[in-house]
């Protein structure tokens, strides 16, 4: 029997969450063909993979690699951790776009540059697949994006018309192979939109079967008020829901996530499909925009730095930022100017700031870390990518317990080299996937590997609706991880987070090696997946 490759005598960990067990792979145009003891066949490709973990290759259920991707298509750091689809569009998708919101996008650009030559999200689809990229890729239509497609960044209802231009938008999407429609609530505009609005828009996403993810509205005074706004959204609309990367930010808060996690099993337990996934840190990383009320925000970028170079509104947000904060998520107040860390600036003067905190910044300034957050998002002309100290471990913990939980990096996909260099990152864009197996499932023995391997497999997959991915099985897409348990490990760190993970071996995606013997290989085999296609019809 003749085979494209042959992974031979790995320990397989199928993505049932069943134990593991012994056999040999056959792979051929793309496809699992064969499982059991295939020693004497033959094969263009011949993986040892004995005393190898073999498993379906993991889904990163949260992905901002969007920009990587355009950049060089090659997802380098989530390659090192057995990634091989990235599920993009939080909130804010590359398409729909006009004129004016292409024209925004591309002057918020920071280190990574790249032309804007499409205006559809499908377009936008089609571009990616056609420069070659090396893993799968999924994508979200943004709420965010469709009514500031209708409505620009004001924050008003939309009327009859403008709803069903917005309820239009999302259709094409979803025709152009979206996954479903998400949000991305604590931002402006994306918090203008009520819940009948968001009901509306994901009613259209529930006709094509798409599912609707949230960044909710609040995930920390009003944590419960926005898991519960989710799950009505989920039964209004008749449609699978999932919360991106579930937390309680802010101390005083961290008690709501049992409560939180009993809201979610209530409505499971009532027949709802409500996920979550979360990525295995206890800092987030977002921009100074978290920081300041969103008023302050409406209209876009432009406006919020116009603003905060007027005396009396500057007063008013400084107010703001030192109280506590009804109808906005104060993160400032969450982690304090000494656990906000500044990672990223779009001036290069201002980049030796990086790596020091908000509080590090104000002292040597000599004025107040509020003031000091305003003056940065005015010198740099951009949200100032910053890293907040937010959540609790054991939190963490009994997240990870919990077994519809998925996984997503809520990071982007970066090597350690060239324009990525000039920024720092979160860690989690290089170890969020090695550091479940590493510190959650080998050290501290949270959950056991097979559960493990299924909630970044098989399950992502059942929940966003893809056919044939996800599993070591018969008939399914060749997307495989070939790891040793034992030597897994993150690298990336705080101080230093450009650093590849270690302990994966190889990586195929779609049956082609894209990580040989610990690097990659340069392939681009990826797929655009698009809803309800098998690996038969995916472009």
């Amino acid at each position: 029997m003749q085979f494209d490759t042959l992974i031979m005598g790995g320990t397989i960990y199928d993505g049932s969450g069943l134990e593991p067990y012994v056999a040999d792979i056959g792979l051929r145009s793309g496809i699992i063909v064969d499982i059991g003891n295939l020693k004497y066949a033959d094969a263009t490709l011949k993986i040892d993979a004995r005393d190898l973990a073999v498993s379906p290759g993991f889904i990163n259920m949260l992905s901002h690699a969007t920009r990587a991707l355009l950049h060089d298509g090659l997802s380098e750091g989530n390659i090192h951790q057995g990634v091989t689809l990235e599920v993009i569009g939080e909130g804010v998708s590359m398409g729909p776009l006009n004129d004016q919101m292409a024209k925004e996008m591309t002057d918020e650009q920071t280190d990574i540059k790249f032309t804007i030559n499409w205006r559809s999200l499908g377009e936008f689809l089609n571009r990616l697949q056609l420069k070659g990229i090396s893993t799968n890729v999924a994508s979200f239509v943004g709420a965010t994006t469709v009514r500031e497609y209708v409505l620009g960044q004001e924050d008003r209802k939309p009327d009859e018309r403008e709803l069903s231009m917005m309820r239009n938008l999302v259709s094409l999407a979803m025709s152009e192979g979206a996954v479903g429609i998400s949000s991305a609530l604590i931002y402006a505009p994306a918090c203008f939109a009520d819940t009948d609005e968001l009901i509306a828009l994901a009613e259209e996403a529930g006709k094509h079967g798409g599912i609707y993810a949230s960044h909710l509205r609040s995930e920390g005074d009003q944590l419960l008020e926005g898991v519960r706004e989710l799950i009505a959204i989920c039964q209004k609309a008749k449609i699978p829901s999932e919360i991106y990367h579930l937390k309680a930010a802010g101390r005083r808060n961290w008690s709501k996530m049992d409560e939180a996690i009993a809201e979610i099993e209530k409505a499971r337990s009532a027949g709802h499909r409500v996920s979550a996934d979360m990525y295995l840190y206890t800092r987030a990383q977002t921009g100074l925009d978290a920081a300041m009320p969103t008023w302050v925000q409406e209209g876009g970028l432009p406006q919020w730095i116009k603003r905060l170079q007027e005396p009396q509104t500057r007063a008013r947000v400084k107010q703001e930022m030192l109280s506590d904060a009804a109808d906005w998520e104060n993160g400032y107040m969450h982690a304090g100017p000494e656990g906000i860390l500044l990672v990223g600036f779009k001036n290069d003067s201002l980049k030796p700031l990086i790596g020091k905190t908000l509080k590090q910044i104000a002292d040597e300034r000599g004025k107040d870390p509020a003031d000091v957050a305003m003056d940065l998002v005015i010198e740099d002309g951009s949200r100032v990518e910053t890293v907040y100290s937010w959540m609790s471990e054991e939190n963490l913990v009994k997240q990870v317990k919990l077994p519809w939980m998925t996984f997503g990096s809520d990071g982007s996909s970066m090597s350690p080299s060239g324009e990525y260099l000039k920024s720092q990152t979160h860690p989690r864009a290089y170890g969020n996937f090695a550091r479940l197996l590493e510190k959650y499932v080998r050290n501290e023995k949270v959950v056991t590997l097979p559960d493990a391997i299924r909630r970044l497999t098989a399950l992502p997959a059942a929940n966003l609706g893809l056919l044939f991915r996800g599993k070591i099985d018969q008939g399914y897409a060749a997307d495989i991880a070939i790891f040793d348990p034992e030597k897994i490990r993150e690298k990336a760190t705080f101080e230093n987070a450009h650093q590849l993970s270690e302990g994966m071996v190889h990586v195929l995606v779609n049956g082609v090696p894209v990580l040989q013997n610990g690097k990659h290989t340069g392939n681009k085999p990826g797929l655009v997946l698009r809803r309800r296609m098998s690996h038969r019809m995916i472009c």
